[in-house]
């Protein structure tokens, strides 16, 4: 084998091993990115539950251009949202709702956009969201 193609090998390993073990971090609170990544999730959620909520997200991933959230919706005084008027109220009324959210969210042309989301999840909803939409494992606190 050529010493080119050696090199070139040896370049493309370390890439893939690079890319597929990208450290984890969580944003600073206040940070630039943690704004960037909440605020583009804000505008679905805002608008699925018609009111201002805040995030208290008890999990906060970044791996490269990939982010992890979960954690309780809040309306501005802390408390649960009022989920009268949204699609979620079935759902509390069936007593199959726990105040939860959780997303993931992807960095694309410099700009954060939301992959998917799910509020409400009585059980582990993104456990196979790294397979189904692409996204590193090691972000998410549970996978099958």
């Amino acid at each position: 084998m050529h010493l080119r193609n050696v090199v070139l090998i040896i370049f493309a390993l370390i890439g893939a091993t690079s890319a597929a073990g990208q450290a984890i971090h969580t944003p600073e609170k206040g940070s630039p990115e943690r704004k960037a990544i909440l605020d583009a999730l804000r505008i679905p959620v805002e608008r699925d539950l018609k009111q201002k909520v805040v995030f208290n997200a008890e999990h906060f991933n970044v791996s490269g251009n990939w982010a992890f959230l979960g954690g309780d919706p809040q309306n501005a005084n802390g408390e649960r949202p009022n989920y009268r008027g949204t699609r979620y109220q079935s759902a509390i009324d069936a007593d199959v709702f726990d105040n939860n959210f959780f997303a993931i969210l992807k960095k694309t042309s410099g700009k954060w956009k939301v992959v998917t989301y799910a509020i409400g999840c009585t059980d582990v909803c993104y456990a196979d969201w790294w397979r189904r939409y692409k996204a590193p494992k090691n972000i998410f606190p549970y996978t099958e």
